[in-house]
């Protein structure tokens, strides 16, 4: 499935800021990627096909091993491109962009999309017009056209406890409960809604408040956002964006990432103590998935 009406022999990108002639973006699209070629291409070529809009797009390349950079400069010469010495990270990379994006409203894409034509001039229009609101989103959907269940609540401690520790097995109908509440399992993300978090694959924000925390690596900086910015967050059903989720995540490094930014983000947001009690009973679910890896 693509959202995108682009042709897919259209070569080079054309220049959506321009820069040399001093026209300011009015939005810039900040991409970090990591070893995710093909899926990078895609995800330029249809920003190359996004209406209404003059973009900015700048490719934070994470040191990948597969020739992404070299692709960028070949392929999409107008495009900005940081190209790293050494991995980032998604909050080290997105700061990256964020610092050098010139327009007042940026938005943080995963490499793994690809962009409707009309879908960024929506969620641009809602955040120009409402400025009671953070950020806004839209609805991602999958290759085969299901859609993707983002955005979610902002966790207490006690998810944190039941979802990620031996906790949640022991009470595993509570568990299953205040998960369901938490990512709002009785919405099918077929309307519009106020959320809490907004996915990083896709978040839209004003340039003042889109720097992340870089001490968080990959995970958690939308609920670390969220629980900084203090406001309200929106769902947007008629801008779609298919996402090819986890494309560069499914590693035993990743899951070793994800337990490391969970402590990171339990003592930021609720205390050494508490971080300290989730490690202990965390570690039985890290040792089981760490042999299941091994397996």
């Amino acid at each position: 499935m693509s959202l995108s009406d682009s042709s897919g022999g259209v070569e080079p990108l054309p220049d959506f800021s321009g820069g040399a002639r001093g026209i300011v973006p009015e939005l810039s699209v900040v991409i970090v990627s990591y070893n995710t070629r093909e899926l990078l291409r895609n995800c330029l070529r249809s920003l190359q096909a996004s209406r209404g809009l003059t973009l900015e797009i700048i490719v934070v390349d994470n040191a990948s091993a597969d020739g992404s950079a070299e692709m960028v400069r070949a392929v999409f010469p107008s495009t900005q491109l940081h190209a790293q010495a050494l991995n980032s990270w998604y909050c080290g990379g997105n700061n990256i962009g964020i610092a050098a994006a010139k327009s007042d409203y940026v938005l943080l894409l995963n490499p793994d999309t690809e962009v409707a034509p009309d879908a960024l001039a929506k969620m641009l229009r809602f955040l120009r017009e409402n400025e009671n609101y953070s950020g806004v989103t839209a609805q991602l959907v999958y290759p085969d056209g299901a859609t993707q269940p983002t955005c979610a609540g902002i966790p207490d401690f006690e998810n944190l406890l039941l979802d990620y520790s031996l906790l949640g097995w022991l009470r595993l109908r509570r568990r299953k409960r205040r998960h369901a509440e938490l990512v709002y399992a009785d919405w099918d993300r077929k309307s519009d809604r106020d959320v809490a978090a907004i996915p990083g694959s896709c978040t839209l924000l004003r340039r003042r408040d889109a720097r992340l925390d870089d001490a968080l690596l990959l995970y958690f900086p939308e609920e670390d956002l969220a629980r900084r910015l203090e406001g309200r967050m929106r769902f947007l059903a008629a801008a779609r964006i298919l996402h090819h989720e986890k494309s560069s995540t499914r590693t035993w490094l990743a899951t070793r990432i994800f337990f490391r930014d969970l402590l990171v983000y339990t003592r930021k947001h609720h205390n050494l103590r508490r971080m300290l009690l989730l490690w202990l009973l965390s570690r039985p679910v890290y040792w089981a998935m760490w042999l299941k890896n091994r397996g």
